[in-house]
């Protein structure tokens, strides 16, 4: 069993949940970062983690991703710096303001934070595949038709797929702050689409989102033809935990279980519960989406580059380096959506 001590950011969010879990299940001593530790309903989960744990095994301390000097407290005498947090929305105002400013400056703000505490040797980095690709028709720019960790993101912006752009700013900085010193290491771990049940029933994370609107009948008119990869929440903080722990793990680790169009997701859920749930039951021509994403909120040139456009990627160094063995796709989606029917948030049809 470990003894040391890890400091994990946004600690409350649908994957740090399940990484600061598994941390205290290894033993870790675990400071957890959260915007205000004294909004209860918003800790629940988080502090739930530690009830049967000695007192000093799980330490919630108040952090601001936009605060510099909020990180120092909680990241004193750790070894380990797990950085989870960046607002993950689709539909924004304003990109700038809502996802890249947090999620650049939070990284920065992390990691010069750092670079002040002299105990920490290693930084895992909560990145995501959008850092490597940003659209389906990415696909064009790879040797074989396949991403891999030495790809990165080329053509998103601040009004084109902006939370893709948030994430490969939030990489590229701290692989620049990691490369101007020589005290601490960054290894990064770059997930598709989290699914999975979540350790909260009511996690705000996106993906809830998506998969609530594949059965609550927000989609019955039909689905687009996208294909994305997917991965399990629990396969995605096993990855960060080992990423912490093998000395040899290093760079980046695309961590993703396989690949999934809209309506397979569909064909599965409808396996498992029939025609209880307002399931979509045909693929839409990509003309058609095209020509009402607007209404949707959706930009044109997103719908022209990843409808109808397949994914592949490579997740061979996540098996090979820190040791990952996939879950089932059928099993993490069944159990995430049984998870929404429990707790209410996705009604059978009257």
């Amino acid at each position: 069993m470990e003894n040391r001590k890890v400091m994990v950011t946004g600690a409350t969010g649908y994957v740090a949940l399940y990484v600061v879990k598994e941390l205290l299940d290894r033993g870790f001593t675990v400071h957890a970062t959260v915007r205000d530790p004294d909004k209860g309903e918003r800790t629940k989960a988080l502090r739930s983690l530690g009830e049967t744990l000695p007192k000093d095994k799980l330490i919630l301390f108040k952090a601001d991703l936009l605060d510099p000097a909020s990180f120092k407290a909680p990241m004193e005498d750790c070894e380990i710096v797990i950085h989870t947090a960046s607002p993950f929305i689709q539909k924004v105002k304003d990109p700038q303001n809502d996802l890249i400013k947090p999620a650049l400056e939070g990284t920065r703000n992390v990691l010069e934070t750092v670079n002040k505490v002299p105990s920490v040797k290693r930084v895992v980095l909560t990145s995501s595949v959008a850092a490597i690709l940003g659209d389906g028709a990415d696909v064009e720019f790879t040797k074989e038709g396949i991403f891999t960790e030495e790809y990165w993101n080329k053509t998103s912006d601040v009004n084109h797929q902006p939370y893709s752009y948030s994430k490969k700013l939030a990489e590229e900085e701290a692989w620049k702050i990691n490369r101007e010193q020589k005290r601490w290491d960054l290894v990064v771990i770059n997930p598709s689409l989290v699914i999975g049940p979540g350790i909260s029933p009511h996690a705000t994370s996106e993906s809830f989102n998506l998969i609530r609107q594949l059965g609550d009948g927000s989609m019955k008119s039909g689905l687009p033809d996208f294909c994305i990869g997917v991965v399990d929440v629990r396969d995605v903080a096993k990855a960060h935990v080992e990423a912490a722990v093998r000395p040899e793990a290093e760079g980046r680790h695309i961590v993703s279980a396989t690949e999934k169009t809209f309506m397979e997701m569909t064909q599965t859920l409808r396996a498992k519960y029939g025609d209880r749930f307002a399931f979509p039951s045909r693929v839409l021509p990509k003309w058609l989406v095209w020509l009402v994403a607007p209404l949707a909120g959706f930009k044109r040139k997103m719908i022209s580059r990843n409808v109808g456009h397949p994914w592949k990627l490579d997740n061979s160094k996540s098996i090979s380096a820190l040791g990952l063995t996939y879950r089932s796709f059928d099993t993490s989606l069944i159990e995430m959506f049984q998870q929404m029917i429990d707790s209410g948030l996705v009604k059978p049809r009257k």
